[in-house]
């Protein structure tokens, strides 16, 4: 199939006026422009997308899909108070609730052009939604507990969900990984069963590190409400907790977690010169969440710096149980805009380096950027297309400056994951949208009373 439109943008190249794609059984064949693949390719099946932009699926480094039915639910408080409230509601959940609100993450991620995703679940919902819609990328299989005589029986509870769900996974569309939660609710054996786990069998590695405040006291100083209430709320009040007098990113360190060759760090906004060195000289990526980190006052992170040391990072929208909305968009152009504002014109930051964050950097974040992210010959076909014709992008002088600053999630007109289309002008082809909306409404009256 050709597909053409007014813009191409392959992201590892530049923009491509009256450009296509060439598209063979999932995968891109040929990029350029559309004089030059018609004539190349006569009589091909082609698809027109007149004023929009063909571009690579979005890469959202950080999902929690089976959280989308707590979207408003829990607004306007601060970290800790947020994950308390959260996690008290957590538990009028059934099992089925939390597959169907997985599915209306994944269809509320295809619409808004999300192709691959870094989700970390408990449940294995995410897993199940994401297969079933044909969406790409990693579950990570969430494991946590501040109690030691428990690590054992969680980290074997772990090892055998993982190898169920690698049975079920669709490799290498769709991987599986571990992610201990955080230095928070983890007690430090468990990071270092989890990274001998991770090593021994090549699992994807994510960890929630340095997100917040409240994060960085309860480990440098043992205070905060998280050594507190948080810690009561989840029965660990009786267990031991030392002060550790350094960084949350300095602590896991001492744990052997940054040994594990592929390592997500979600958040990285606490972080000193020090913590940044340690990141950098283990490889480790990093998950860049702003708008997340901005509504539950976490913080706004030193990208620059983090950059500056040659970190891979990409962009992660959380859940809409924090964020409220999966908009890639909104996340560009929010990030964006808090750099700018944070840093001054020394340290400029583009519309078309945000776009690279949220499609080819975010694949390199996960070592996934030989097989998407951009649109390249050979590369696996996730293409997105987004309208441009609407009279807030009109007229249209760079198209990365469009997306980021004018675009939105509803301007997504079609998503194609491994070059199946998942999505197109409002049609969810793999996901029962009705009955996804129908259930959410279900358990939201569950969550509010």
């Amino acid at each position: 199939m050709l597909l053409t439109a007014k813009y191409v943008l392959p992201v590892s190249q530049p923009c491509i006026e009256d450009g296509a794609v060439l598209v063979r059984d999932g995968a891109i064949v040929d990029v350029g422009t559309r004089v030059e693949l018609e004539q190349r390719y006569p009589g091909e099946l082609g698809r027109d997308f007149g004023v929009a932009a063909l571009m690579p699926g979005f890469v959202d480094l950080h999902t929690h899909l089976e959280f989308h039915v707590f979207r408003g639910i829990v607004d306007d408080l601060p970290y800790t108070g947020w994950k308390m409230q959260v996690s008290k509601l957590e538990r009028n959940l059934t099992r089925e609730d939390w597959e169907d609100s997985a599915y209306l993450g994944a269809m509320e991620s295809i619409a808004s052009g999300i192709t691959s995703i870094a989700d970390i679940t408990n449940s294995g919902a995410s897993l199940k939604a994401a297969a079933s819609a044909g969406l790409g990328g990693i579950v990570y299989r969430e494991v946590s507990t501040m109690d030691k005589s428990k690590v054992h029986d969680r980290l074997a509870a772990a090892r055998e969900d993982i190898e169920d769900w690698q049975g079920r996974a669709s490799d290498p569309l769709l991987r599986v990984g571990i992610a201990p939660h955080s230095p928070y609710t983890c007690h430090p054996t468990l990071f270092q069963a989890a990274a001998e786990l991770a090593i021994e069998r090549n699992l994807p590695t994510a960890i929630h590190l340095a997100g917040s405040h409240d994060e960085f006291d309860f480990v440098k100083y043992g205070s905060s409400s998280l050594a507190q209430d948080f810690r009561e709320q989840s029965g660990w009040n009786d267990l031991a907790w030392m002060p550790t007098g350094v960084s949350p990113v300095k602590y896991v360190q001492q744990w052997g977690l940054y040994a594990v060759p592929n390592l997500l760090a979600v958040h990285c906004v606490q972080v000193d010169e020090m913590d940044m060195e340690i990141l950098a000289e283990n490889d480790v990526s990093v998950a860049h969440c702003p708008r997340c980190n901005a509504k539950l006052g976490m913080g706004i992170a030193p990208l620059r710096q983090l950059l500056k040391r040659g970190l891979r990072i990409g962009m992660g929208t959380d859940s809409p149980a924090s964020n409220n909305t999966v908009d890639m968009f909104d996340e560009m152009r929010i990030g964006l805009l808090l750099q700018r504002g944070v840093t001054g014109a020394a340290e400029f930051f583009t519309a078309e380096r945000f776009v690279r964050m949220a499609t080819l950097e975010g694949a390199l974040a996960v070592r996934a950027g030989e097989r998407i992210g951009s649109l390249e010959t050979g590369k696996q076909a996730d293409i997105i297309a987004v309208d441009l014709s609407d009279s807030h992008q009109v007229p249209t002088r760079d198209p990365a400056s469009v997306l980021v600053h004018s675009a939105n999630a509803q301007n997504v007109v079609m998503t194609m994951v491994a070059g199946h289309i998942l999505y197109d002008h409002g049609e969810h082809l793999t996901i029962d949208a009705e009955r996804a909306l129908a259930r959410a409404g279900e358990i939201r009256v569950k969550l509010r009373a």
